[in-house]
């Protein structure tokens, strides 16, 4: 048991076994985001450029309530919003004191995009989702399985519009067939380990 999951461990290192698959008995899992536009969250940095409006333009914190305040137009919603739509509504709250303001929102810090791992694993925590990060990755991330865990009993909380828990086993995503895919991590994902 213990050579198999150090061989396994050995190729989530090089790369492999990173492609969308199927989980525990069966039932479709993986989902990629990447065709998904970036919307803003709660902890991200963003700068806001209005063309020749030095005054204006700022580098800005999305707060923990998902707003952010700009001169002149106070409080705005960020978190959700894409930062094209951002641009539009600090544009709209502009137009009455400037004319035809131009206003670009470039992301300057990702934040709010993490991933919790939480159980029987080397380091607990919370962990940033820098681009596509599947199950095994997170759990690399955490240090691996405590020699206490059950690698047959992991669970997979997704906070979507239910919540919903998508059971995993270890050995259905290493197998030696190498059918068998990896679930790809969503923003607020918690991944448990038994």
């Amino acid at each position: 048991m213990f050579k198999m999951k150090s061989a396994a461990w050995a190729l989530v290192g090089m790369g492999m076994l990173l492609t969308p698959g199927c989980a525990h008995q069966g039932t479709p899992v993986a989902v990629d985001n990447a065709d998904r536009p970036f919307k803003l969250g709660r902890e991200d940095v963003i700068d806001v450029a209005v063309w020749r409006d030095a005054d204006l333009s700022r580098t800005l914190p999305v707060r923990p309530d998902g707003f952010i305040s700009m001169p002149m137009i106070g409080e705005l919603r960020a978190e959700g919003r894409t930062p094209t739509q951002l641009a539009e509504d600090i544009k709209k709250g502009l137009s009455a004191y400037v004319q035809d303001p131009r206003v670009t929102v470039i992301v300057r810090e990702v934040n709010s995009t993490r991933v919790f791992v939480t159980g029987e694993v080397a380091r607990p925590g919370a962990y940033p989702l820098r681009g596509r990060v599947s199950l095994l990755q997170a759990i690399a991330l955490a240090g691996g399985f405590t020699d206490f865990a059950d690698s047959e009993d992991i669970v997979v909380i997704r906070p979507d519009n239910r919540e919903r828990q998508i059971p995993v086993r270890y050995s259905d995503l290493i197998n030696s067939d190498g059918d068998a895919g990896d679930v790809i991590l969503r923003p607020g994902d918690t991944v448990v380990v038994r």
